[in-house]
């Protein structure tokens, strides 16, 4: 490992594998799903891993080894293990660490997946889960049993972009003993370092903003050593491991993630203010906003307000279904964090598991929009969605 230190763009461009023989100035790929060993002592003291070596691309390969180094580095975390895809890392993480009788407490707004991975899954194995409301911190406690093990939640919230106070989250779980994981999938480390505040775990999902032009499914879990060795060695059981070329592509945009982001966030912040001004639209959320009702704790815990802003078009869900069918310049999508703008239809997509009930608790409306402002010029993702709202 690197010396710590040097500011977050310099690591995200400067952290890499060893050079080989060859001296290559960019990382190359290394597209095997095996390592030779140099005799047979070589290889028995690499699989009773008396030494750190690559065995099998399950396990670890140097690709995925430079992208974890770079995740952990942004994030200030010990280690971390990458995955295949968020929801890989979601369920591996939860599986690792929850044993029958276990209980969670988690916000309600999550990740309609996840909430589904809660509800229908893991009851099947003792495992139950009590929800809170991101907007009442104060109910947390209360749902803590002598059996719960883990605190979860977002922040921003899909698709809501909800912020949680992650100071009072991490306070909670260090006085009740629980292991306190934040997905930062809406943040990304650059905006967001949610171990600075108490939590031991931290779960992205690098098909988002990590790898930023929508190309690799990707996870990865990051945090406490302990915690994320006992992941390791779930992970290299069940074989949910990330592929050593996304692991290349996604090392390679984290040396732009930082550029990226803050130009997301920028067109983001000029579209929410100019929807905010809009006479057909109902209502705006986004963290960076005077408006938004926890806009001092955005400040508090990010560097700026990411790239999702949610609205409602005035008229319902026929005049939203109405905007969607006029947009042009924008991708009707479920995706989000691409340099693409991305415009989405939470209750009919990425929710659309969810009832509506458990929808309208978490404050997603039939009528929502979400949109992942992407890197267009901010006057034609503006003047798409000018003549689409008509």
């Amino acid at each position: 490992m690197r010396k710590q230190g040097k500011q977050f763009e310099t690591e995200a461009i400067r952290t890499q594998m060893e050079r080989t023989q060859f001296l290559e100035h960019s990382s190359p790929m290394y597209l095997t799903s095996s390592f030779v060993f140099e005799d047979a002592e070589d290889m028995r003291a690499s699989f009773a891993e008396e030494k750190e070596r690559n065995i099998y691309s399950r396990y670890s390969n140097p690709n995925s080894s430079e992208f974890i180094e770079k995740v952990c580095k942004m994030e200030g975390a010990e280690d971390g293990f990458a995955f295949a895809s968020g929801m890989a890392a979601v369920f591996s993480t939860f599986a690792t660490l929850l044993e029958s009788g276990d209980h969670i407490v988690s916000s309600k707004s999550i990740f309609g997946s996840t909430h589904t991975l809660f509800t229908q899954f893991f009851p099947k194995w003792n495992i139950h889960t009590s929800y809170f409301d991101a907007h009442n911190l104060d109910t947390v406690e209360g749902l803590i049993t002598p059996k719960t093990k883990i605190l979860y939640a977002e922040s921003p919230t899909n698709p809501g972009v909800d912020i949680l106070d992650l100071e009072v989250l991490g306070k909670i779980a260090k006085k009740h003993g629980l292991i306190f994981i934040i997905d930062n999938c809406f943040a990304s480390p650059y905006l967001q370092q949610p171990i600075k505040f108490g939590a031991d775990l931290v779960i992205h999902s690098g098909t988002k903003l990590m790898d930023g032009q929508g190309r690799v499914l990707a996870g990865i879990t990051v945090g406490n050593h302990e915690l994320v060795d006992k992941i390791y060695r779930f992970a290299r059981i069940t074989g949910p491991t990330l592929s050593p070329f996304n692991a290349w592509l996604l090392s390679k945009s984290l040396e732009t993630l930082a550029v990226r982001v803050d130009k997301h966030c920028a067109n983001a912040l000029v579209l929410a203010t100019y929807l905010e001004n809009h006479n057909k639209i109902e209502w705006v959320k986004y963290p960076f906003l005077k408006s938004h009702p926890q806009h001092e704790i955005a400040k508090k815990q990010m560097k700026a307000g990411g790239c999702v802003v949610a609205f409602g078009v005035k008229g319902g869900l026929e005049a939203g279904r109405k905007f969607f069918d006029n947009i042009e310049l924008l991708s009707l999508s479920a995706n989000l964090g691409d340099s693409r703008s991305i415009v989405t239809h939470p209750t009919s997509t990425t929710h659309s598991k969810l009832t509506k009930e458990e929808r309208e608790a978490v404050g997603i409306s039939d009528g929502m929009v979400r949109i992942s402002v992407g890197l267009e010029h901010i006057d034609d993702i503006i003047a798409d969605i000018e003549q689409a709202l008509g």
